[in-house]
């Protein structure tokens, strides 16, 4: 079995938190392959340069029942941006998995809601396209502004309340339009959830 001896330096330069090492390697030669999972997969990050903070907090901060983190456990059995690819795609998927559905927004306990008015919510959020001409654009900016992805904020915002085109939208914020229809999905999910959390709380 090879075994990748550079790669090993390099993983233990960034446990050692080298900065030139950590720079160079993550944020420049290793970018590409962030950027695609970025925009390939579900991350809950504004921009590339977040999705790589966070996986470097997730690859490199110790454990608190053992004390090491998880880059100490490669080995050089393969190489090193082959193993981050691994772990970024674990992360993605558990990160996935976590999401609060957008099922059920309304449960039978929830005597103070109009379920009917909820079910024509749901519906429209599901749709292809959002209409948000029957409600309050006051309403509308109270649950934007409490949205915490940045990026899906200005999707909703721009398509939605400046009623820019899928492509405009995709353009004005420098999307793909494969990954803008995915965040456009994501961002239509967040929102819902913002806003259920209100109505209950209303």
């Amino acid at each position: 079995m090879k075994i990748f001896t550079k790669d090993i330096e390099i993983a233990k330069a960034l446990i050692n938190r080298d900065n030139l090492i950590t720079k160079k390697y993550l944020y420049i030669q290793c970018y590409p392959l962030f950027k695609s999972i970025f925009d390939k997969y579900y991350t809950d990050c504004d921009t590339c340069k977040d999705f790589i903070d966070e996986m470097y907090l997730v690859v490199l901060s110790p454990s608190k029942k053992t004390g090491k983190c998880q880059m100490e456990n490669f080995r050089g059995e393969s190489t090193l941006a082959k193993w981050l690819k691994t772990a970024c795609l674990f992360y993605c998927y558990e990160k996935f998995e976590k999401r609060i559905p957008i099922v059920n927004i309304v449960s039978s306990n929830d005597e103070d809601v109009d379920s009917d008015a909820n079910d024509r919510f749901i519906d429209k959020i599901n749709s292809t396209n959002i209409d948000f001409s029957s409600i309050n654009r006051a309403d509308v900016e109270k649950i934007l502004s409490l949205m915490p992805n940045v990026r899906y904020r200005n999707i909703i915002r721009l398509h939605y309340l400046e009623e820019k085109s899928n492509e405009e939208t995709a353009e004005a914020l420098g999307m793909s339009m494969d990954n803008y229809y995915n965040k456009h999905k994501l961002a239509k999910e967040q929102y819902i959830r913002i806003w259920r959390k209100e109505a209950q709380n209303g």
